[in-house]
């Protein structure tokens, strides 16, 4: 039987670079708090997201193509609303960037995030929330969701 990672994709109209940058400015569109600790935009970077009480992941960039692709393994995690509180370790967190008919395509995976897990409901949903909202406003308009939240606050 062959399981489905979670995946999502979203189109935009700025270039396969822009999308890149945004991507890799990782405080940009992935919210928590305290939030993210480390360096976020060179191959072998090694960063941390933490979500008190209830999410701390480990991500390592594995893979890194300019405009095109990056990739994160997930090389250590702990999530408190699950019984396996390491789900996440060794899965894999994935962008494709491609550009088809005047638009530049984001695909995102999350290999092993899949639905025979326990985190697969709660964790697919924020994915879908931090990719098709917050990561997708950073590019198109340069804020992503917690500045537009802070924003609204004031």
């Amino acid at each position: 039987m062959k399981t489905t990672d979670f995946t999502t994709t979203f189109s935009v109209a700025q270039t396969p670079e822009e999308a890149f940058e945004a991507i890799i400015n990782v405080r940009g569109w992935w919210t928590g708090e305290p939030g993210i600790d480390g360096s976020t935009g060179k191959l072998g970077d090694e960063f941390t997201y933490r979500y008190e009480p209830h999410h701390y992941s480990k991500q390592k960039i594995t893979e890194l193509i300019s405009g095109k692709k990056v990739v994160w393994t997930v090389i250590d995690s702990t999530l408190n609303f699950v019984e396996d509180k390491s789900e996440w370790t060794g899965t894999k967190i994935s962008f494709d960037i491609s550009r088809k008919g005047g638009k530049t395509l984001v695909r995102f995976t999350h290999e092993g995030l899949v639905p025979e897990i326990e985190c697969y409901d709660a964790c697919s949903n924020a994915w879908g929330s931090y990719i098709n909202s917050s990561l997708r406003n950073l590019i198109t308009s340069g804020k992503g969701q917690l500045k537009v939240l802070n924003e609204k606050k004031h």
